[in-house]
């Protein structure tokens, strides 16, 4: 009896699912003791990221830079570079022995690519001895053609390349990112091994013992002996580190050379530097922009007699006077002081120093310059 009903359930719960369901508008009530069929939602595809194998124009066949593909696998297909790299990375291959024989083939090629991918990689053998005009203009014609210029001297350092680019295709820029610091105790550590002979150890042991980074700075050869671990190659390293000026100045040898000849020059014989009050040399700034120039100085010493001697308000700046061995100035301070100098020149100074610096005399010696100023004089 059990049986028969189990039977009787079974094959009208059957007839319930298997009965087609009733459109909308109709009078007939829907069963509601079917099961509600509910139907799977579209999913969107993750999008395809390029072939997991490098592909190889036809073109190439023959080419011994694929002995040396052997950590990517590589197949032929028709393509319009010679190799694609990755979903928008492309190469083409170039040998400057070719190149020298049929200099309109890479034109033709990179005409043929059009505007086609992203990264396009110039992979170019080095297989000649004169090879700086080549490259020259190759390297203007990637420049102008978005090509990125890649040099190889070999068929393995080709190969090797083209395994590097497709194996890093999917790697974020974070492997090449250098490491920052993100607390306190790893930005002092990044400065305390700046020296290269001063590790991480050494950098706890001298903070440690210093307490904070401007005890360290500061502290004397002598302490820094006390440290443990730190001999006298780090000490060394250390101090020149902590104690080397921040800024470097660019020296004005020429400057500097054509004051000292300006010096031996001088005919008053006062070259002595200037002194302050306690009779110690004090240092006094020179812009580089304010140093006459020799034909300046010849010109005012042919025009001006030996024997005739100036008052103070009449004698020039004596910048020949003014060490500058010790004080080198940057080309900045130099144009401000020139711009200074030639605002505070009358308007007739300017057409005269204008042209002593076009025309530049020979240097006379005292005797012709003597005899000049008779000539004049007589005149």
């Amino acid at each position: 009896m059990a049986e028969e009903f189990d039977a009787a359930d079974y094959l009208a719960a059957e007839s319930a699912v298997q009965q087609p369901a009733q459109p909308q508008g109709s009078g007939t009530p829907t069963t509601t003791g079917a099961p509600k069929v509910v139907q799977p939602r579209p999913q969107a595809l993750p999008q395809r990221q390029g072939p997991s194998a490098i592909l190889v124009s036809t073109r190439q066949k023959g080419n011994p830079i694929l002995k040396h593909v052997t950590s990517v696998p590589w197949e032929w297909a028709e393509i319009p570079c010679d190799y694609v790299l990755g979903a928008t990375t492309c190469a083409l291959f170039l040998s400057l022995k070719y190149h020298r024989l049929h200099p309109e083939y890479i034109y033709s090629r990179i005409r043929q690519l059009g505007k086609l991918y992203n990264l396009r990689v110039l992979l170019t053998m080095v297989d000649i001895t004169n090879h700086e005009e080549a490259l020259k203009e190759l390297a203007k014609t990637s420049m102008i053609n978005n090509l990125t210029l890649i040099l190889c001297w070999s068929s393995q350092e080709a190969g090797r390349y083209l395994e590097l680019y497709k194996s890093y295709e999917h790697a974020s820029a974070a492997s090449i990112r250098a490491h920052q610091a993100e607390t306190y105790q790893e930005s002092l550590t990044e400065f305390v091994t700046t020296p290269r002979t001063i590790n991480k150890t050494d950098a706890a042991s001298l903070i440690s013992n210093f307490g904070s980074l401007r005890a360290a700075v500061n502290a004397q050869p002598e302490e820094l002996a006390l440290v443990p671990g730190w001999g006298e190659k780090k000490i060394k390293a250390w101090v020149t580190t902590v104690r080397e000026p921040f800024r470097v100045r660019r020296a004005a040898k020429s400057s500097a050379a054509l004051l000292r000849q300006e010096s031996t020059m001088a005919s008053d014989g006062a070259s002595t530097p200037a002194e302050t009050s306690g009779g110690a040399a004090t240092p006094i700034a020179i812009p580089i922009g304010t140093v006459p120039s020799l034909s300046r100085q010849a010109s005012s010493a042919v025009n001006t007699p030996q024997h005739t001697e100036a008052g103070p308000s009449q004698k020039r700046p004596r910048l020949e006077e003014l060490p500058v061995d010790d004080f080198m100035y940057d080309e900045e301070a130099a144009l401000l002081a020139l711009a200074e100098e030639e605002a505070r020149m009358t308007d007739a100074e300017k057409p005269k120093a204008a042209q002593a610096v076009t025309r530049k005399e020979p240097e006379l010696s005292e005797g012709v310059m003597a005899a000049l100023a008779k000539l004049r004089q007589g005149g």
